[in-house]
């Protein structure tokens, strides 16, 4: 019994760190002009996770991103504080159709940085993701079934 509980708590770090990098969870597809390409999320969906964010994160796998689900379509302003990463914003409607791509952002910045239109979704990833797939206003998204219910849901 004891070797289990050791082997277990040997694996929380691993675990965690999976979590952190994005390595592990729901895929979005975003089909660009370069093709298809399948990013592992985390999803916020909390109050706490939608403020929270990437913040105080120092790596993100290449692969890997946040997806906001918000419980309505809205103009969205996002910003930089305490996230170290530079980012690429999507901000996305109801059908996951991107609004608009924020590039680049600017670490620890608190610029407010706007959707062009209403957005139920949002995600986060890594800086150059973007523009290296040719992803852009009018891309289109493919929703993890997850993300979808939880913005169904009323409140």
């Amino acid at each position: 019994m004891m070797r289990a509980g050791a082997f277990l708590f040997c694996l929380l770090p691993l675990a965690w760190t999976a979590s952190c990098t994005g390595s592990r969870g729901p895929v979005v597809t975003l089909h660009g002009t370069q093709g298809e390409v399948a990013v592992r999320v985390e999803i916020a969906r909390t109050r706490e996770e939608l403020s929270r964010g990437l913040m105080w994160r120092t790596d993100l796998d290449a692969d890997a991103g946040m997806l906001f689900v918000f419980g309505n379509s809205a103009p969205r302003t996002f910003w930089m504080k305490n996230t170290p990463l530079p980012l690429d914003i999507l901000f996305l409607d109801d059908a996951g159709t991107v609004v608009n791509v924020a590039a680049a952002t600017t670490p620890y910045s608190e610029a407010p940085i706007p959707s062009a239109g209403p957005a139920r979704y949002v995600l986060e990833v890594n800086a150059g993701f973007a523009a290296k797939h040719g992803i852009g206003a009018g891309a289109r998204v493919e929703l993890p079934a997850e993300a979808i219910r939880t913005a169904d849901k009323p409140g």
